[in-house]
């Protein structure tokens, strides 16, 4: 198969291969555009793993397409709410504004208050994960990979239902982590990411093998950069 031949049968793979990386890209810079390019990411590789008999990764993506949207109303929330509390907190201190240069605080410093007027990031906040919800997330995964495995070996044709299925349940957790903006959902990227590029050079999705080859590696990146945040 000639190379043109051979992209113009995988180009619907590649274009969300493409998507893919500009959507790991914006989650890095906590850009609320990551969550678009999310829904559109998702909506490819629902196509892309129903031909490659990956059907718990479709389902995925499905899972994906729902929390793209809490995300997206979740971070920007986050936002609103920073900005509402900014123009509270400012006329709660108008006097004190009153005495000091305009745009600084008597130390000569920009207010916290006047940063957030001034357009700085008013996205929902990085957090780090409680000792509770951990344990809840811990069982959930358990749950989901139990029932995943169960309905892949049993009632589908799927060769790897043991991958497929704690791929699919921690990239679940990882992404509801995501959508809360929890620090450590880059550790379970690491693994899974990981992972699933020996998942998919298995079973020949070679564009989506180097996909997740740079995911991996960005996870690294987010888990440096995310940790500036905190």
């Amino acid at each position: 198969m000639t190379l043109s031949a051979w992209l113009s049968h995988n180009w619907i793979e590649i274009f969300g291969a493409v998507t893919g990386i500009i959507y790991v890209f914006l989650e890095i810079r906590q850009s609320l555009w990551l969550w678009p390019v999310g829904i559109v990411t998702s909506a490819v590789y629902i196509w892309v793993f129903f031909h490659g008999k990956l059907y718990a990764d479709m389902s995925l993506q499905g899972y994906y397409l729902v929390i793209s949207v809490a995300g997206w109303w979740w971070w920007g929330r986050g936002r609103k709410d920073k900005e509402t509390k900014g123009r509270r907190d400012s006329e709660t201190k108008g006097n004190y504004q009153e005495e000091s240069p305009p745009g600084r605080d008597g130390g000569g410093y920009e207010s916290g208050d006047q940063r957030a007027e001034s357009g700085e990031t008013k996205l929902l906040s990085v957090t780090r994960i409680k000792w509770r919800p951990a344990v809840v997330l811990f069982a959930v995964f358990v749950v989901l990979y139990a029932v995943m495995f169960f309905v892949l070996s049993r009632l589908t044709d799927s060769p790897v239902p043991g991958f497929d299925a704690f791929l699919t349940s921690l990239s679940i957790v990882a992404t509801w982590m995501l959508a809360r903006k929890i620090y450590e959902h880059w550790y379970l990227w690491i693994i899974v990411n990981s992972a699933a590029t020996f998942l998919f050079l298995f079973r020949g999705l070679y564009p989506t093998v180097i996909l997740y080859a740079v995911y991996c590696i960005m996870s690294f990146a987010g888990l440096k950069e995310w940790r500036k945040s905190l």
